[in-house]
This record gives C-alpha cells, structure tokens and sequence, in this order.
C-alpha cells in the first residue's frame, strides 16, 4: 500500500515537471520575438543617447531613422562596403558584432601582444553610426566598441564630433560588471565626465587616459583624462584598454585615417 503511495506521488510529481516544462518552453518561445525587439529598441536608445540625441517622450525608432545612418566598413582597408558589397549578415540591419567575430569568413584572431581589449577574435567588418545634421551632413560618428573588464565583455559606443578629435559621448549597453562598483559604467554622471574631453591630438594620436584615480582639473592633462570608477581597478583598466584599442591602429585606426584626408565633415 505504501508503495503504491509513493509511485502515485513521483507520478503526479512528474507529471507536474512535465507539465510546468511545457509552459515554461512555450512561454519561452512566445516571448522569444519581443526579447529580441525589446533588445533591438535598448541598442537603439544608446546609439541615440551616445550621439547626444534626447529621445524622452519620442519614438526612439523613428527619431533612429530620421538623425543617424549606419554603415558597414572593412577594418583592414577603412573603406565603406557598398550596398552590392554587403551580405547579407553584413548589412546594418543584420550585423551581429558577437555572431560575426566567431566566423572565421568574416573574423580573425588578434595576436596575443596586440590584445589589449581582451577579445581574442575581432569582426574584420564593423556598423558605425553617422549623427545627420539638420541640412543631411555629418554631425558627429558613433563607434560600436567592446573588450574585456573585470567579470565580462563591456559592449558599448563611444561617439566623436565631425572634426574626430572630441567625444561627444558614451553608453555601455551590455556588461556584467558588478553593482556599484565595475557596473558604474552605467552612471549618468561618469558617462556625463566623458563628453568635451579631447580623444586625439592634432596629430591623430589617440591620447584619453582613463586613470585609477580621480583628474585634477589644475592638470594640463585634464582635458583629455577620465576618472577611474572607484573600487574597480581592473573593469577601468579593461574601459580605458578596450577605447585604446578599438580607436587604434588596430581597430578604426584606417578608416580614421582615411576620414582625416577626405574631410571628415563630408558624408560618407
């Protein structure tokens, strides 16, 4: 008898399991397509805000098609792929930084003496963002950036005025770092600390130092220096690494180059 009252229990007990895993995958599955559109619409909104544009109370996605144009461009080369050019997973549209960088046809491995963002693989291939002026010119360029911190791979931008010697601002929207500390990235007022400072000399030498410490204003070095986020050495050395890095010779660097002897107010 009590055996019979223990097999009917594991039965129910299953049948519940089996019962609740079903909901769970279709609830999963439902849910799937506005995860993705909810993702889509949070890229959107840092895109925006890293271009300076205030989308409160608006239509993030239609402020995002009328103000910035994206476009795909080689790394190697720095030249901008054609709409012919682009497959398919290379359109704007489609681009998957995480997707792309783990295909060989359209990655490489970065050489351990060069990977100072920490990402082993990088996209030969990347989107950037061009902010419209009212009049269809170049207001400023948004670049996509990523590298290590301190528990996860920081995906963000960081966007350049038209002159592509000052920031106009930063966002990270994707990121692992810990509450309070590493994850102060997230805060509005070190983001805020970002914008006016000088991210290249008149020589095109990339020169923002994100410190450890905090900038003292009565520095010379002031305008081009960042605060460290306090108590999180190691996720503000992976930030000021992997802006190294992605605005480097070995990330935009060429296509930085080539926008310097065309005359970065042109568009592109």
């Amino acid at each position: 008898m009590a055996s019979d009252s223990i097999k009917k229990t594991i039965q129910v007990a299953l049948g519940v399991c089996l019962v609740c895993s079903i909901l769970v995958s279709a609830a999963a599955v439902s849910l799937s397509s506005r995860q993705a559109e909810n993702k889509q619409l949070d890229k959107i909104k840092n895109i925006l805000s890293a271009g300076g544009i205030d989308f409160t109370g608006k239509n993030p996605q239609q402020l995002y098609n009328e103000k910035i144009k994206a476009v795909t461009i080689e790394l190697e080369t720095g030249k901008i792929l054609s709409e012919k050019a682009e497959q398919d997973l290379l359109r704007p549209e489609n681009f998957d930084i995480k997707k792309i960088s783990g295909m060989p046809k359209y990655s490489q491995a970065i050489p351990s003496d060069k990977d100072i963002a920490g990402i082993k693989r990088m996209p030969s291939y990347m989107v950037i963002y061009e902010v419209l002026d009212s009049k269809g010119g170049i207001d400023k360029y948004i670049f996509p950036v990523h590298g290590k911190g301190l528990w996860s791979t920081l995906y963000g931008f960081i966007s350049l005025d038209n002159k592509l010697q000052t920031v106009e601002g930063i966002t990270f929207y994707e990121h692992g770092e810990t509450p309070g500390l590493g994850g102060e990235v997230d805060n509005p007022n070190w983001k805020n600390s970002w914008k006016g400072k000088k991210a290249f000399n008149e020589n095109g030498e990339y020169i923002i130092d994100v410190l450890k410490g905090r900038v003292d204003p009565s520095n010379p070095n002031s305008i081009h220096q960042i605060d460290g986020l306090s108590g999180s050495t190691l996720t503000t050395r992976g930030v000021d690494y992997l802006m190294k890095f992605w605005l480097g010779e070995n990330g935009y660097g060429t296509f930085l180059e080539n926008l310097r002897k065309e005359g970065s107010n042109e568009k592109i």
